[in-house]
């Protein structure tokens, strides 16, 4: 399957390149960005760690029809990168994104957000979707909250930062319909 450009009222998704590898390199590592990703993301971030993950993980699992990764550009820049959003197959950890700081609380990544998961519950037709987070993610897990997700377990997972709780949160087909359709 081909991954499609996706558009929110705001922002560009486009499917990741291996030519964005240079703007994630310029704008990823940061802490308030890197903490709270899970801890096999190395830091600090290495000089050519944007070309490694890209080439050697993101798009050969794109390739494979196991993941689905695009950049976000907001309409007003189209050229600039500030983040990334990622859908994965897999039975516990099916969604991540990140956003530059200086996006951040705008909305701007609850419509990504709601953009993939359309994506993933119409044109991957998948009937769940399960994202783990940190507790004290408190912005991403206002965007599970807001979304309708569910808190379905607890536990401790070691993130950038460290051991820190986690949740697992979920939403499925069903319940995504339902909210979908009296909005």
């Amino acid at each position: 399957m081909q991954i499609p450009r996706l558009e929110t009222p705001r922002l560009l998704l486009q499917p990741l390149r291996s030519e964005d590898a240079i703007q994630v390199q310029q704008v990823f590592p940061r802490w308030e960005i890197v903490r709270h990703l899970i801890g096999s993301v190395p830091w600090p971030y290495p000089a050519d760690g944007a070309r490694q993950y890209i080439e050697g993980m993101a798009l050969p699992a794109m390739k494979a029809g196991q993941a689905w990764h695009w950049s976000l550009r907001h309409r007003s820049d189209p050229n600039s990168l500030i983040g990334l959003i990622s859908l994965r197959l897999g039975a516990e950890d099916n969604r991540g994104f990140w956003l530059v700081p200086e996006w951040q609380k705008q909305g701007l990544m609850s419509e990504a957000c709601a953009a993939v998961t359309e994506f993933w519950f119409i044109h991957l037709d998948q009937t769940r979707l399960r994202v783990p987070k940190a507790m004290d993610n408190l912005a991403s897990r206002r965007i599970s909250e807001r979304t309708g997700m569910r808190l379905v377990d607890t536990y401790r997972k070691t993130f950038v930062e460290g051991e820190l709780p986690a949740g697992t949160w979920e939403l499925t087909r069903d319940e995504w319909l339902a909210q979908r359709d009296k909005g």
